[in-house]
């Protein structure tokens, strides 16, 4: 089984002993479940990439000096 899905059944474990352990709910459990940790793994991977293309923007510290006329 993937990480993904792990977490995926744990949180739905949890909402479901949130909601008091209703039986007849799994699906909206699930689903609910899979917005959550899906939306929070896009969010890194956002930030990170985000991250990333801010470190190849930056030029280096040569290239920032102004040339000085002779």
């Amino acid at each position: 089984m993937s990480d993904l899905e792990q977490a995926i059944r744990e949180r739905a474990y949890q909402l479901w002993i949130e909601s008091g352990a209703e039986h007849g709910h799994a699906e909206r459990h699930w689903l609910d479940a899979q917005r959550e940790v899906l939306s929070a793994s896009l969010g890194a991977v956002a930030r990170v990439s985000k991250a990333s293309s801010d470190k190849s923007k930056a030029k280096p510290a040569a290239a920032r000096k102004k040339r000085r006329a002779a």
